[in-house]
């Protein structure tokens, strides 16, 4: 899937990778695409919650072992 940056949060536990997540969608515009890679298994709840918080689209996820990859729309402006 394409995207547009990638926040490689392996290896960090929570609250990381979400804060990380956080400061990374306010770099992006709207509709652009964040890859997101992680070990933590926290962020398959994390995650989708913090895109539906926040009105981003989690267009898709995957898990491979023990990484877990994440595609995020930005939401459009309001």
């Amino acid at each position: 899937m394409e995207y547009t940056a990638l926040l490689d949060a392996t290896g960090l536990l929570c609250p990381e990778p979400v804060m990380m997540l956080h400061a990374e969608m306010r770099k992006l515009s709207a509709q652009e695409v964040l890859k997101v890679i992680a070990t933590d298994p926290s962020t398959t709840r994390d995650i989708p919650k913090f895109c539906q918080f926040l009105g981003h689209r989690l267009l898709d996820q995957a898990q491979d072992g023990e990484t877990y990859f994440y595609w995020i729309e930005k939401k459009q402006k309001a």
